[in-house]
């Protein structure tokens, strides 16, 4: 690694990558261990395991394959978890878990998820995102129903350090964004106190019933609603990293630290973003530098696991939810232009796009797998799929048509 490499645009972008992530999907972690009626010690544990997961796999990969790899928990696999608990023991999540980890391991050797991706089209790929990413960019505004003080006023100091110093621009942003914070709503600090997390061991339990009912369809809505995702942001920043090294990877380390309560570890999707774009840095073979340092501060993060569940429950969902928004305009922009670039793909980008952002859920499986299937499917039977000529009014008949004396049957 060459420490000329590193700059503090990149640095930011990985803080900022941890900073959603605590802020944002922990909060489903939260409210998994409230079903599950665990201890405040296992939720620290839990927490570090993540942490530890996600910062050892993103280091590992973003130094080795030199790209930007940010890596996270499950976010939909944590939200499967809601339902389960507390008829589901930990015992038996933690097994499940680690068959979850095993499969998406032998997906990684396969190499099948490689050929997945190759078939779909670039502009599907940039639609998918900028479905996904359209949800945060819209939260930065709708923010201004509950707050909007801080809203505007960090809305402002987004456009004018965007002009003055965008290289820093984020980082700045955010600062003024907590100064608000505690200036507006009052929000203390002053109890925070760093202890470092102790990890605690579950001793697996395996079942059929549990294998079928939180296993299989964890592996599901992984591939399907991170994976998937994940690596076409890396394709349409313009890297063309196979997937099988990161799935292999990320599915050793999901095993590991099954057995203290961490989810199964995949490529991050939204947070991703922030850090394969220019933001990050001009020079794309420099941006694997946030990939490290996203892992550096997740690092940090697992160390002190139970101060950092403080911190990020004593700010206010909509100062995140801002944030996140404007540091996602750059990558929104560069999806949607990938998405209707290409006018071959542009009706099947925007229908993957539109249904993407819609939301949906079907058969368990999320929006981002439902807008690739439905946009491939429009780009089939719009381009691929031999279809008979589509009569218009006023339309003249091809010369084949015509009647054997030559006129236009119309014209009769």
């Amino acid at each position: 690694m060459n420490f000329k490499d590193w700059s503090a645009s990149a640095v930011t972008a990985g803080f900022l990558a941890v900073l959603i992530s605590y802020s944002g999907p922990l909060i489903i972690f939260f409210q998994v261990a409230q079903s599950a009626n665990v201890s405040h010690e296992m939720m620290v544990s839990w927490v570090w395991a993540i942490s530890i997961g996600a910062a050892v796999s993103g280091i590992l990969l973003s130094w080795w394959l030199k790209v930007p790899v940010v890596t996270a928990w499950s976010v939909p696999g944590s939200a499967l978890l809601i339902s389960m608990f507390p008829d589901l023991s930990l015992n038996q999540a933690v097994g499940a878990y680690i068959t979850a980890g095993f499969i998406i391991f032998l997906i990684g050797i396969s190499g099948c998820f490689d050929t997945l991706m190759r078939a779909i089209p670039k502009g599907i790929a940039c639609g998918m995102m900028a479905g996904i990413l359209f949800q945060f960019g819209v939260g930065a505004f709708q923010a201004v129903e509950s707050m909007p003080a801080l809203t505007f006023m960090m809305i402002a100091a987004y456009l004018i350090l965007k002009r003055l110093c965008p290289r820093y621009c984020m980082i700045l942003v955010m600062l003024v964004g907590v100064a608000l914070t505690m200036g507006l709503e009052g929000i203390d600090l002053s109890g925070l106190e760093l202890s470092l997390a102790q990890p605690v061991f579950i001793r697996p339990e395996w079942s059929w019933h549990t294998t079928l009912s939180l296993a299989i369809p964890l592996v599901l809505v992984s591939i399907t609603g991170q994976f998937l995702p994940g690596m076409a942001i890396l394709r349409s920043s313009g890297y063309r990293t196979k997937a099988r090294p990161i799935i292999i990877v990320t599915g050793i380390m999901s095993m590991v630290m099954a057995v203290f309560g961490g989810i199964t570890i995949v490529i991050a999707a939204i947070t991703a973003a922030l850090c394969t774009g220019r933001d990050a840095h001009e020079n794309a073979d420099k941006r694997y530098v946030a990939g490290i340092a996203n892992g550096l501060f997740y690092l940090l993060g697992g160390c002190f696991g139970g101060s950092i569940i403080l911190l990020f429950t004593a700010l206010p969902k909509e100062f995140v939810a801002i944030l996140a928004g404007l540091a996602l305009i750059g990558a929104i922009t560069s999806n949607v232009i990938g998405a209707v670039n290409d006018a071959e793909h542009r009706e099947a980008a925007m229908v993957t796009f539109l249904a993407t952002a819609s939301g949906m859920s079907f058969w368990g499986l999320g929006s981002a797998f439902w807008g690739v299937m439905l946009g491939g499917l429009t780009y089939l039977v719009l381009h691929k799929v031999y279809r008979l000529p589509a009569w218009r009014a006023g339309s003249r008949l091809p010369e084949s048509a015509k009647t054997p004396g030559g006129s236009d049957p119309a014209d009769a």
